[in-house]
């Protein structure tokens, strides 16, 4: 008590404002113990608060949300300044958002650590990259207060950086070996992490990765990103503590990271554009990526035990093995490699765990990578309605196919001219009908986009169809897809009632049907409302080439009208569209809802229609409503 009193006299601006927020309700010790554990006294705790708030969404009491208070004022996010602080002094006086603590998401388990002897007997490798020099610093912080003896390992990018953290880190306590390298710019982390350390981290019972990561966007240094993933995996001794004891205790523990930085988008956890470097992993670790949403170390930091990373650890790796720099901001081999290491430590047989910083609980449910995807159908009106112009994807967006699968009217088409003798197969009409389309696309250097008239045209004279065959083929398609088509009721409802409320309201596609077919669809699926539409075929650009985004920002540059974007593809309606500042909500596909629900894979073929008949409607049913909380 007499520190406690100590420190009240002496931190004056801390002391006012613990006591103004403890008499208001808005810090509870009490409530922010049982979260987050016990403090030696009151204003510690408050200070604790003060301290992550900054950069983690966890709460001072139950009534403020830090998360909402950060969400909608990010001025206050980018200036690194604490909400609950900003709230008292101004943001109330100034009619900014705020709300009582909110729970978004309750983890099925928690994951009790239990105190042991073998925990602090755990050989542990700390692998560090540093690429910014301010980074030795902070991470020798870390290891200062690190509760056990290591071993360090640190790639460096330059020969200062090399002495700083020889200097720094040999004189401290805790570390017993350190070795320093100095590595050229290729491979980002994990390319030096492998080349200079793989087989040497396999020796250890435990390996814990991290790296400096910073972004110099809106003005100022942003570090919020790395701050919360070394708070929750380095810096913070009771969170280590509890993750040393964890792995103890549970031998079949492959892999430890935070869930996923609360700031970044909801499909943060999609595989985006990454698949397709994936094929490495898949042939040589038999991992599955057959799913698109997949639970992953965001950032690329985390704990490991290195037997669930043999694969990798092992394969001798040199830089060329690595793409030059610059590169992208996504879709390249690194990207593919960081979302493979969880899929990898399961496949070896263990398990991944989280720390779940709002409830202040350990936990190994993997459902949180959907957490962001609860909204009731009125929550998602009322935010909709605040913007002047909305513009909606259509397909698995606001309609839907009966069976889901895309593709399904062509396979019926493949039917009955099989029947009639032109194909035969359905399968072998579905690979000609497809392959045309491409080698349009080729043809065009893969630039503007291809109807379903210049598919049906080329098909034609490949097969010397007459044209009134060709004619027939082409609407029987389009009617076959038609018939299957049905509304996704509250989207379509959301919908009619934002025209009502005077909101402009556009349709976007991708999608090889002409205008007015695409005008069918929607009217068939009870949009009765005046709208704009714009289908690539019909104007020559696309969203996932980006020439329709820039048509789009540049038409609503000169309305000058607010806009927001709702589509379920995360590259064409989120990622994409995010790249030309376009305000955007990623919406779940009926599929990564079926996932997100926890049902089996399924649907693996396209072509099995027995599949098609006895999942798709399932999926189609379960995927009406691209939320949970309907």
């Amino acid at each position: 008590m007499a520190q406690y009193r100590f420190e009240l006299q002496t931190k004056r601006r801390t002391s006012k404002a613990f006591k103004q927020a403890t008499r208001e309700g808005l810090f509870n010790l009490e409530w922010y113990e049982a979260h987050y554990g016990n403090f030696s006294h009151p204003l510690r705790a408050f200070e604790d608060y003060l301290h992550k708030s900054k950069f983690a969404n966890v709460n001072p009491s139950a009534l403020f949300d830090t998360e909402t208070y950060l969400r909608a004022n990010t001025d206050i996010y980018h200036a690194g300044i604490s909400p609950l602080i900003h709230f008292m002094n101004h943001g109330r006086y100034e009619g900014r958002m705020s709300s009582a603590a909110v729970s978004r998401w309750n983890p099925v388990d928690e994951l009790v650590p239990e105190e042991s002897l073998s925990w602090r007997q755990q050989k542990v490798a700390i692998c560090l990259h540093i690429f910014y020099s301010d980074f030795v610093d902070k991470f020798a912080e870390c290891l200062k207060k690190f509760p056990i003896n290591i071993d360090v390992f640190v790639a460096v990018s330059t020969a200062e950086i090399a002495d700083k953290a020889n200097r720094q880190f040999s004189q401290l306590g805790t570390v017993n070996k350190l070795k320093v390298v100095v590595t050229p710019n290729r491979g980002r982390n994990f390319g030096p992490m492998l080349v200079e350390f793989g087989k040497e981290l396999l020796e250890y019972d435990l390996m814990c990765h991290l790296h400096s990561k910073k972004s110099l966007y809106s003005g100022r240094e942003q570090t919020q990103w790395f701050d919360y993933l070394n708070q929750y995996l380095l810096k913070d001794k009771h969170t280590v503590k509890s993750i040393l004891r964890l792995f103890a205790k549970n031998p079949d523990f492959g892999m430890y990271y935070p869930t996923s930085f609360w700031m970044m988008p909801s499909w943060v956890n999609h595989w985006t554009c990454n698949k397709a470097f994936a094929n490495d992993f898949v042939e040589g670790w038999g991992i599955d990526i057959s799913q698109d949403f997949v639970n992953y170390p965001v950032g690329g930091m985390f704990w490991a035990r290195p037997d669930a990373l043999l694969p990798l650890l092992s394969q001798s790796f040199t830089y060329e093995d690595f793409p030059e720099e610059p590169l992208p901001n996504d879709g390249s081999w690194l990207h593919a490699l960081e979302r493979s290491v969880g899929l990898l430590s399961e496949k070896q047989g263990y398990k991944q765990f989280f720390y779940y910083p709002p409830a202040g609980r350990f936990t190994s449910d993997k459902s949180q990578i959907f957490a962001q995807y609860h909204k009731h159908p009125e929550a998602l009106f009322n935010e909709l309605n605040t913007v002047e112009i909305v513009s909606f994807d259509i397909f698995d967006t606001v309609l839907r196919r009966a069976f889901t699968e895309p593709d399904y009217a062509k396979l019926k088409l493949g039917k009955l001219l099989t029947e009639k003798g032109v194909f035969e197969s359905p399968e072998t009409f579905l690979a000609a009908r497809n392959d045309a389309e491409l080698s349009l696309r080729k043809l065009k250097s893969f630039k503007g986009d291809v109807s379903i008239t210049e598919v049906y045209d080329a098909l034609a004279n490949e097969l010397n169809w007459t044209a009134t065959d060709k004619c027939m083929y082409l609407e029987l398609e389009f009617e076959l897809d038609l018939e299957m088509i049905k509304p996704k009721d509250e989207m379509v409802n959301i919908v009619n009632r934002l025209s009502d409320a005077g909101r402009d309201v556009w349709f976007i596609t991708d999608i090889y049907y002409t205008h007015e077919q695409v005008e069918r669809m929607l009217r068939k699926i009870g949009i009765n409302i005046p709208f704009k539409l714009l289908v690539s075929s019909d104007l020559g650009m696309r969203k996932d080439a980006g020439t329709m985004w820039r048509y789009v920002k540049d038409a609503i540059d000169v309305l000058g009208k607010s806009h927001i974007h709702v589509g379920d593809s995360v590259r064409s309606d989120a990622q994409i569209c995010g790249d030309f500042g376009l305000s955007n909500m990623h919406i779940l596909h009926p599929k990564d809802k079926w996932q997100a629900a926890g049902y089996p894979v399924v649907l693996t073929n396209p072509l099995d229609e027995s599949q098609i008949l006895k999942w798709g409607s399932l999926i189609s049913n379960c995927g009406r409503y691209p939320f949970f909380g309907e």
